[in-house]
């Protein structure tokens, strides 16, 4: 065979990567890295073949920004290396980086990729030890960065154990060192521009001990695997000679939160945080619109399917969570029943085994989620107490104050799901606390759902209700003691927590609980109670002598027998009978009394009666009392 060079002189080879592979028994430097990598964590990898992209025409806001930053970035007036995209659980954040990718690598942007993921894919996507290789093994592919790449592979040739080195080490003398010893020669014109790292927090820890980790360890690895991710991505875009911007995709949880509050990090970093301003409903929409297009096709449907008023239906419930629009689709394509079927089920939807079908990967998420935290259980707990309560405007620091045995417990119960949930700064007494997605209240508050995490009955759940509750009673303020003024306020917002939206007051509610512990009535002082009520003049508006008629009859009515009444009513009955005369009231004397104790609670003749005792206008004649008219009694 005849060379391509025979008869050739005076010619020139350049740019050209000769590499020799001497079979003698040893591996060489390629063949290293190659065993350190992860050949699914690339973007474009078989492995991640059905991995979310962003549905055409939407996410177009979030995608333009970050192109703008990686191709005009150094224009800013303040110039950042990192580009930190984040935002709650199932916002798509996956999807975006994943279209970005596509995008930078179809125009010659994209230097390397790496999507961790705990759910799916091989193990190596799930450890640090396999980033910095694979990021390196990526990047010496580049044609404007062999020289990079033949430094990377001399390095591996004079150091196999390279690999065996922290990151940070790693990263130092596999590509730093390498762009150190070409700085000036490189044509930045002629090599890419970004890389792009997803899932930080779904990198699992290593477990550096001889034995397996118990959860908590398992948690604290994570975490530390986590921030020496970070730490490594803000080493190298803190090197004047790496010539690349980075996005760091991952959930806000709080130790990634702390990282980039960090004052060097701050520096380096520019944030996009996906809430409403990037418009997602009408992301989602359009991404309905056509799936559905695409189901009507498929089955022949007619155009007027789904309905219009159905659409808006499902956008609101995905409160800007493509996870939720996506999981629909995925059930409504399910051929175990018809389209129309399916998207039926998904509009009625309450609650029940039922629902477990088609929200099975929104569960699956928030599973993993919740098991992240020290103590899922409590954390489960808290959620459904504070979403039970239907009081979003309340404050964080209510909370805090209502449900904190010890300071700090709610940055411990409720700051490891900052991906669910926004929890304002401590400092912040005001912001309330809000759920990303509502979807949550529902898997809380559904034990088929949730069972995994929480196996505890009606009965269990409603004793650590009472726990907190009645200690708050006995304590006659917070648990945790502070200024008196914050005390009042507290007591203000404590006081109408459960009681009507018209501002009554409404203590007598607790006693729904009487059936499964009486014991905590013993030791509160109801009297006090009662005598905070009636001096108390934030409570405008309330007709306070039908407050007294409703809520001693709904104490009474709720469990007790006509002729047996349980510990707790008698005690709030003396306090309640005993405050009002003291202030000057009309009380109802014991035949009144009486009567109502031998009717049964909400006949006829007890509800006739509630209405005789409002039309004599028992509780009533104290000065400055404010008359309305009494609210109808209504039962707890």
């Amino acid at each position: 065979m005849g060379s391509y060079f025979n008869h050739a002189s005076n010619f020139r080879i350049e740019n050209v990567d000769i590499q020799s592979t001497t079979y003698n028994g040893t591996k060489s430097a390629l063949e290293r890295l190659e065993e350190h990598i992860s050949t699914g964590a690339a973007f474009n990898s078989d492995e991640r073949c059905d991995a979310p992209k962003c549905h055409p025409e939407t996410r177009l806001a979030v995608q333009d920004e970050t192109m703008s930053w990686i191709t005009a970035g150094d224009t800013d007036a303040e110039p950042k290396r990192i580009l930190w995209l984040t935002g709650p659980a199932g916002t798509g954040k996956t999807a975006i980086a994943g279209s970005v990718a596509e995008t930078c690598s179809k125009a010659g942007l994209l230097v390397a990729s790496f999507f961790f993921s705990s759910f799916s894919g091989s193990a190596d996507r799930r450890s640090k030890r396999f980033i910095v290789p694979t990021l390196a093994y990526q990047l010496r592919k580049h044609q404007g960065l062999a020289a990079v790449g033949r430094g990377m592979l001399s390095t591996i040739e004079h150091d196999p154990a390279v690999f065996t080195a922290r990151l940070k080490d790693q990263l130092e003398d596999l590509i730093l060192k390498p762009f150190r010893q070409l700085h000036g020669q490189l044509d930045a014109s002629s090599i890419p521009k970004v890389i792009i790292v997803d899932g930080i927090d779904e990198c699992e820890g290593t477990n550096l001990l001889s034995r397996a980790m118990t959860e908590e360890e398992a948690r604290a690895a994570s975490e530390r695997d986590h921030l020496e991710i970070l730490d490594v991505l803000l080493q190298a875009a803190s090197d004047p000679t790496f010539p690349f911007r980075i996005i760091a995709v991952s959930r806000p949880e709080r130790h990634i939160s702390t990282f980039f509050d960090s004052i060097a990090a701050r520096a380096a970093t520019l944030k996009i945080f996906l809430d409403e301003t990037y418009d997602p409903d009408s992301d989602i929409t359009l991404f309905l619109q056509s799936k559905f297009a695409e189901i009507r096709r498929r089955y022949h449907l007619p155009p007027s399917w789904p309905s219009e008023k159905d659409i808006r239906t499902l956008v609101s419930n995905a409160s800007g969570q493509f996870i939720y629009a996506t999981t629909v689709i995925r059930f409504v394509e399910d051929r175990t029943e018809r389209p129309q079927a399916q998207l039926n089920c998904v509009l009625n939807l309450t609650s029940g085994a039922g629902i477990t079908a088609p929200y099975k990967a929104l569960d699956a998420l928030y599973i993993h989620i919740l098991k992240g935290c020290p103590d899922p259980t409590l954390t489960v707990k808290w959620i459904r107490l504070i979403t039970s309560a239907n009081r979003p405007e309340y404050a964080a620091h209510f909370w805090r104050l209502y449900l904190e045995s010890t300071p700090g417990e709610m940055e411990y119960v409720l700051g490891c799901i900052a991906s669910l949930i926004y929890l304002p700064d401590p400092e912040d007494r005001q912001a309330p606390l809000h759920l990303f997605h509502k979807s949550l209240q529902d898997f809380v508050g559904d034990d088929a759902r949730c069972g995994e995490l929480y196996r505890l009955d009606a009965h269990e759940f409603h004793k650590f209700v009472i726990e907190r509750y009645f200690r708050i009673l006995r304590a006659k303020g917070p648990p945790i003691p502070g200024p008196e003024p914050e005390r009042e306020e507290f007591l203000n917002h404590f006081i109408l927590l459960y009681g009507m939206r018209d501002r009554a007051p409404a203590i007598g509610l607790t006693l729904a609980f009487l059936p499964y512990d009486p014991e905590p009535q013993a030791h509160c002082d109801a009297r006090w109670w009662v005598d905070w009520i009636l001096d108390n003049r934030k409570f405008i508006g309330t007709n306070r002598s039908a407050w007294a008629t409703t809520l001693l009859h709904t104490i009474h009515s709720t469990y007790c027998s006509r002729f047996r009444c349980l510990p707790g009513c008698k005690l709030w009955r003396k306090a309640i009978i005993e405050g009002c005369k003291s202030h000057g009231y009309k009380v109802p004397g014991p035949l009144q009394l009486l009567y109502l104790r031998l009717a049964k609670p909400w006949s006829p003749s007890y509800a006739g009666g509630i209405r005789r005792l409002f039309d004599a206008r028992f509780f009533e004649g104290s000065a400055g009392d404010e008359h309305s008219t009494p609210p109808e009694p209504s039962r707890v």
